[in-house]
């Protein structure tokens, strides 16, 4: 996914959708293509490998060469339907035969990004090889001669400018991409990567000290809070629609306050109790709103207007005209909602505080519920 945010329902293809492959299983191909030719003189077209499930993908090679003692191989990225921003990418993989004894060693070439910040699954210093990739380039050269022992570097044309359209800058990952994927297989719009991001963000913010974190459901939301407080960007989590992704991780790897900031209308999806934030997923209740709204002092005859409002953006500009100020009592909802989810197992020795802040399309504040004590409600 990229920072956009996950691809809008009406935007997807319609039919069943065709999967494809993951960074890591295209570059443990093609490095079994190169080890294969550095042992054996030839390259293997198509070159198979097998997926921690079991599956013996084949892929093509879409170049290869070999002198001066390596062997490169590159393979062309097929992420089926899914909108990834590496489909079409080529992923290279260049090995060189290293002294017995030395194991599989990895390194970043061209495009791809090297590890800055601590909280990732690998040290600063690093390439962004994820261990999920490096197992299955390890499992792919042993499946040519058992103990291998090779240098393999795994680039991609292009990739650096690839990368500026992903949250790696964000997460302290610099010069070019990752190289992704547990199984092997990219599952269309199944938002992991999305998922995966929150949580990697989570992990650098509370590896590199920080004891505030604010999650938004958009770019507007973002911006805001980070004026708001004077957040780093490391504090940032893009958590898009997934505001139950984002809660259930923190209550298990939680920091001390945390905020969750977006527009009026997904704070008002989390007050009615909606975890999924996604329009695909359902809108606004208006008349729940407008319940709230009576409740709130809102006179009775404005209240079936906010129920037939078209928006929630404009049962609240109902409200603003009656002086009611709506948007802090969603926030209060809200809080109670992410409460919930939080303080369902958070460790009770760790004390931590929520804020939920709502904004307009502009940035304005347009609701508040203050920092406050989330209680662990298994203590």
């Amino acid at each position: 996914m990229t920072p956009d945010g996950p691809i809008p329902d009406e935007l997807k293809p319609k039919g069943p959708l065709r999967r494809g492959w993951t960074t890591g299983a295209c570059a443990a191909a093609a490095a079994k293509a190169a080890y294969s030719a550095l042992l054996h003189g030839g390259f293997p077209d198509p070159v198979t490998i097998t997926l921690p499930n079991g599956a013996t993908p084949g892929f093509a090679l879409a170049e290869q060469r070999a002198g001066d003692g390596a062997a490169c191989a590159g393979i062309v990225k097929d992420a089926g339907d899914d909108p990834d921003v590496t489909h079409g990418a080529l992923i290279r993989s260049e090995v060189r035969l290293l002294p017995p004894g030395s194991g599989v060693r990895f390194r970043a070439g061209p495009g791809v990004g090297t590890v800055t910040r601590p909280g990732l699954p690998l040290p600063p210093g690093e390439p962004a090889i994820n261990p999920s990739p490096r197992r299955m380039i390890e499992q792919a050269l042993a499946s040519v001669r058992s103990s291998p022992d090779a240098l393999v570097t795994i680039s991609v044309p292009g990739g650096e400018a690839l990368a500026l359209r992903t949250l790696n800058g964000r997460l302290g990952i610099v010069g070019g991409l990752s190289i992704l994927g547990t199984t092997g297989i990219v599952v269309p719009f199944s938002c992991a990567a999305w998922i995966d991001s929150i949580r990697r963000g989570i992990d650098v913010a509370r590896a590199t000290g920080l004891d505030h974190v604010a999650g938004s459901t958009g770019r507007t939301s973002e911006e805001a809070v980070q004026r708001l407080h004077a957040l780093p960007e490391t504090a940032l989590i893009e958590m898009g629609d997934f505001a139950g992704g984002m809660l259930k991780y923190l209550r298990l790897h939680p920091v001390p306050r945390i905020t969750i900031a977006g527009g009026i209308g997904k704070i008002t999806k989390l007050a009615q109790g909606r975890l999924d934030l996604h329009s695909g997923r359902g809108g606004v209740d208006r008349d729940a709103l407008a319940a709230i709204a009576a409740e709130a002092g809102v006179p009775a005859a404005d209240v079936p207007r906010i129920a037939a409002a078209n928006t929630a953006a404009d049962g609240f500009a109902i409200a603003r005209e009656a002086g009611v100020a709506l948007g802090d009592r969603i926030a209060a909802r809200a809080w109670q909602v992410a409460a919930g989810v939080l303080g369902d197992g958070l460790p009770g020795d760790v004390p931590v505080e929520l804020e939920i802040v709502l904004f307009d399309a502009q940035g304005a504040l347009s609701g508040r519920a203050v920092m406050t004590p989330v209680r662990n409600r298994r203590s």
